[in-house]
């Protein structure tokens, strides 16, 4: 059984859960592996190539990334523990649930809402990424979220820097650092006028964008539509044209909407369809419309 690295931020429509179905299905000896739409990197981490790139048009996603990249976990933890008490936010860790008056089932939500809305404001008006790592920590299912002024907007969550949440950030950190990674902040487009070097290589795209058919918190604010997904079938076709091998994850169907625009493409490209299932078990893309069928699509 394979041992993946979890990510250490809690992005919406991570692939972590899936990577016992993908992974198996991605090249082994590929050079560069870009990781197009990395959100919180958990494939990208896990590949095997010479080089890795994480892109991810989410400045402040890849502010982070580029944050625990360059400063080791000892001081990234102090700095973390630095807010925590400039904030007096809670310590279980190192206090437990009782010295709160709390439990693991109740959380710590009640405790620390007056001070995370604090930390919320300050980080509002003096963004930085470690600020905004903190609040992620303490936010509702650690989760990244701005209004459409760019204020990061979601309440007060149920758990604090804990030692399952030290772990994480502890193996991520190290992935980050022990391995040939670059982090870039492009808009997918912008890879157009640098494909011919990747052709020149042995290249490999993964890519995971935020979902057409999804009402997820990264496709607020219009931030993805028709057009968009218009324009990434037509860059993947460009990417198949110059011999670059790809993997395209999406949904067939979510909540009662097929995806057509996928289907079709699919079925007139002739790329190969991979049907994952969070079950491991079989899947049956006529049996339930009624949920959602994650798929990854190859060129290979």
């Amino acid at each position: 059984m394979n041992i993946f690295v979890n990510s250490a931020l809690n992005y919406t429509g991570s692939k972590y859960r899936f990577l016992g179905q993908i992974m198996p299905l991605l090249p082994k000896d590929s050079d560069i592996f870009i990781d197009l739409f990395c959100g919180g990197g958990s494939v990208g981490i896990n590949a095997s190539a010479k080089k890795i790139i994480l892109n991810d048009k989410n400045t402040s996603l890849t502010e982070i990334l580029r944050l625990f990249q360059n400063v080791n976990f000892i001081k990234l933890e102090s700095e973390i523990e630095s807010i925590i008490d400039e904030f007096s936010l809670s310590k279980s860790s190192q206090f437990g649930y009782k010295f709160y008056n709390a439990d693991s089932s109740s959380g710590l939500g009640k405790i620390n809402k007056t001070a995370f809305e604090r930390l919320k404001f300050h980080y509002n008006s003096n963004k930085s990424a470690i600020l905004l790592f903190v609040l992620l920590i303490f936010s509702f299912n650690n989760q990244i979220r701005f209004n459409s002024k760019g204020e990061f907007n979601l309440p007060c969550g149920k758990r604090d820097f804990n030692d399952k949440m030290r772990k994480k950030l502890r193996d991520f950190v190290a992935v980050l650092q022990n391995k040939n990674i670059e982090i870039l902040n492009f808009d997918f487009r912008e890879f157009y006028k640098i494909l011919d070097d990747f052709s020149k290589q042995k290249s490999f795209f993964y890519i995971d964008p935020p979902y057409y058919l999804a009402n997820a918190s990264y496709n607020e604010n219009g931030a993805w539509g028709y057009k968009d997904e218009k324009e990434l079938l037509e860059f993947l076709d460009t990417l198949n044209n110059k011999n670059i091998k790809f993997a395209f994850s999406n949904v067939l169907y979510h909540n009662e909407k097929e995806h057509s625009m996928l289907k079709n493409w699919q079925e007139k490209s002739n790329y190969k369809l991979h049907l994952l299932n969070f079950s491991y078990k079989n899947c049956n893309y006529q049996r339930n419309k009624t949920s959602s069928q994650e798929v990854l699509v190859t060129n290979y």
